[in-house]
């Protein structure tokens, strides 16, 4: 008489850990630290450019001291319109840097790492008579337009120039421009120009 015994036991098969509570901890702690750099790196931006708004607000104000003294010494007839357009191209560009803060504050910017070296761009080549209304950049950069007023036209092809000597502007190229001087409410022109700019693929799109 014979019997067979069955001593194979499922228990004893050692099962696969495809995810331990080490690794998950290890995830979870690289997730963090990368959090806290890029939040660095923003609050770093946001730093820089409130330092730049705060001269260019210092200017601001003393070229409207600057304004108040002609004005109180002479006739209005007798300021210096340079002066004033002085006055007012810093205000203008104070406009620009607070509203350049105020984006990178809101989160409205998705690619901040991606898109900051074009800020600090724009914002350093700024041409005193020559202001940006607005901007867009899509995707690496290839698509990107720029949209300002100029007191003089000819200062257009100034800027461009200048913003091709940054390293970030390298390869990239306006294919388009166009220019218009608004009305004002009265239905005289203005004393500015409006412009607008499109990289070479930005325009193909857009046909």
């Amino acid at each position: 008489m014979s019997q067979q015994i069955n001593l194979f036991n499922p228990v004893f098969i050692k099962q696969k850990k495809y995810f331990s509570a080490i690794a998950m901890l290890q995830a979870l702690g690289l997730i963090l630290l990368g959090s806290m750099l890029f939040y660095g790196y923003a609050l770093y931006q946001v730093g820089q450019l409130r330092q730049q708004s705060e001269k260019t607000a210092k200017r601001y104000a003393e070229e409207q001291n600057r304004l108040e003294h002609y004005a109180a010494e002479y006739s209005p007839q007798q300021v210096a319109q340079s002066l004033e357009n002085e006055v007012k191209a810093a205000e203008l560009q104070l406009a620009q840097q607070q509203a350049i803060i105020f984006t990178l504050k809101s989160g409205a910017i998705g690619n901040t790492v991606g898109y900051s070296e074009y800020l600090r761009a724009f914002a350093r080549q700024v041409e005193p008579g020559l202001w940006l209304t607005g901007f867009s950049i899509t995707g690496d950069a290839a698509q990107m337009s720029l949209n300002g007023g100029v007191v003089n036209p000819s200062l257009v092809p100034i800027y461009i120039r200048r913003l091709n000597r940054e390293k970030i502007m390298h390869g990239k190229s306006f294919a388009a421009m166009q220019m218009q001087r608004p009305s004002t409410d009265n239905g005289k022109e203005s004393r500015y120009v409006e412009f607008a700019l499109q990289s070479a693929e930005a325009s193909e799109a857009v046909k």
